[in-house]
């Protein structure tokens, strides 16, 4: 297809994205804190922005189903510029309670354009690839980024926000000159007529794989908060070295996903690809259990990194093909799932750990189980549907 040749271009613009994004991420508590900030006002300002994003995602979804995925993307990388432009100038605490919330409601817009933009331009066929290349762009943006963010914060805890501003606007920039839409007239205009509530977004299959994708980032997010405090006590590891575990897990993941994921697909289908990733993450679950040293967490994080990393580009290929109207609007209600898992995971398994330290992954094992039980309902509802169609 010739729209394909975009693809790099969003592949590149996504990284630079996510790159500003992660270079805030080890500055931002340490900026709370010295502004005055508690501990639990510190937990409220990480969780305002998921719930932001969880609150309007669908609402961008649909906003470039109706005006093109280009002003949408430019609104939301905009909004990131202007957040992180607030947090650099922030001298109180309401400031960047303030500049969370704009980040959060405008940076809602991001993901699920950019995840209809590759629906677009792909074939079916090609489409689970390049949802692998977004996932890998973001991957790499998480990796790169935190580390810029350590360097330029022994300057000064606002350099990294201006930095992080000015990559997000030339970024912007770089959508306005440079990408194409991809939305065609005739689909805006369709855009704009649809009166179907977003919620039957949610009857017939594609619940389930909306709950999958729930369960899957519920999991993760648990992981991620708990996995400093769990790899302190087994192993006796600590930032520096947890910094390279977690690069390790997302260049394996970001591989995976940005080099291997299209020839799975072709060779298995997204559905095959799905469950496959699910039983490599509760292995990896399981193998987390027996970390003891800083080779055995690298390797066994990686493990579950893999696993991960290949469902969500599977779920959202499957997703923008069975939606019955609007890439934009199901891409958007994926993206709220997301963020509701961001949401509720860290606070479960923080809790979790507090009675038993092993207990988050051994729940991980359990919402993977169910994430197979979800994938065989969707499927067996698919196939009903198709033989009642033919």
């Amino acid at each position: 297809m010739e729209k394909n040749r975009f693809l790099p271009l969003l592949f590149a613009i996504m990284f630079l994205v996510m790159s500003g994004f992660g270079i805030i991420i080890p500055v931002l508590p340490f900026l709370a804190e010295d502004i005055g900030a508690t501990p639990t006002q510190l937990g409220l300002l990480m969780a305002i922005y998921s719930l932001m994003q969880l609150l309007f995602a669908p609402f961008w979804g649909q906003m470039s189903d109706r005006y093109g995925r280009k002003p949408i993307l430019f609104i939301g990388i905009a909004g990131l510029s202007l957040s992180f432009f607030l947090f650099a100038i922030a001298k109180t605490l309401a400031m960047l309670f303030i500049a969370r919330i704009i980040g959060g409601i405008l940076s809602a817009a991001t993901m699920p354009t950019a995840m209809a933009y590759a629906a677009d331009v792909t074939t079916s066929q090609e489409r689970g690839k390049a949802m692998g290349a977004i996932g890998a762009a973001t991957g790499l943006g998480f990796i790169f980024g935190p580390a810029i963010g350590g360097i330029f914060s022994k300057m000064n805890l606002h350099t990294p926000f201006f930095i992080s501003g000015c990559l997000s606007a030339i970024t912007a920039c770089f959508v306005l000159l440079f990408l194409k839409e991809s939305l065609s007239k005739e689909k805006q205009s369709s855009g704009s007529k649809t009166k179907e509530p977003m919620w039957h977004m949610l009857k017939g299959p594609l619940l389930f794989l909306y709950l999958l994708q729930w369960f899957i980032t519920f999991s993760l997010a648990g992981l991620e908060a708990t996995f400093a405090y769990f790899a302190a006590k087994r192993a006796g590891l600590y930032s520096a070295q947890l910094g390279y575990i977690f690069m390790i897990m997302g260049l394996a993941s970001a591989v995976v996903q940005g080099g291997l994921i299209g020839k799975l697909i072709r060779k298995f289908g997204e559905g095959r690809v799905i469950q496959g990733g699910i039983i490599v993450s509760a292995i990896g679950f399981a193998l987390i259990l027996l970390v003891r040293n800083f080779l055995t967490a690298a390797v066994f994080l990686s493990v579950f990194g893999v696993g991960n990393g290949v469902i969500r580009p599977c779920v959202s290929a499957l997703v923008t093909k069975h939606a019955p109207s609007g890439q934009g609007r199901a891409t958007g209600l994926l993206s709220s799932f997301d963020s509701l898992g961001r949401i509720v995971g860290p606070v479960v398994a923080g809790w979790m750990f507090t009675k038993m330290i092993e207990l988050p992954y051994l729940f991980g094992i359990g919402l993977s189980i169910c994430a197979l039980v979800l994938y065989y309902l969707f499927s067996k509802q698919s196939n009903e549907m198709r033989r009642t169609l033919s």
